[in-house]
């Protein structure tokens, strides 16, 4: 049974930092991504990794505050958040995929086949 877990959101005030992780069992992805989504708006792709490659892709409104990471040892993959905005408030959601996703795609909602319950961010300012 694939599983995956998201763990450590919470409350933040505006500049202040988070860590999320995200536990991966039952599945061998090729590629593993943060996405989000604020309540009447579209999921949004946040952050991506491709195992293979050791690639990483970002999205434009998060490329040099966010970083994501992996720690195969644990089967967990993180996502480091700082100097954060009440804009990055939302549901944050684990997905992976059995492919090698490329590009774009590595950040496209529809693309990835496993979803994890999503856990919640909250900046306040």
């Amino acid at each position: 049974q694939v599983q995956l877990v998201e763990s450590g959101g919470g409350s933040v005030q505006a500049g202040g930092s988070l860590r999320l992780s995200c536990v991966a069992s039952g599945v061998t992805y090729a590629t593993i991504g943060w996405f989000r989504q604020a309540p009447g708006k579209e999921r949004e792709g946040v952050a991506s990794l491709r195992t293979n490659y050791v690639d990483t892709y970002y999205g434009d409104s998060v490329k040099g505050r966010f970083t994501i990471s992996r720690d195969n040892t644990k089967n967990t993959v993180y996502l480091q958040m700082n100097s954060l905005k009440p804009e990055d408030t939302g549901m944050y959601y684990c997905a992976a995929d059995n492919f090698n996703l490329v590009g774009d795609r590595m950040l496209l909602a529809r693309t990835y086949k496993y979803w994890g319950q999503g856990t919640q961010v909250t900046v306040s300012s």
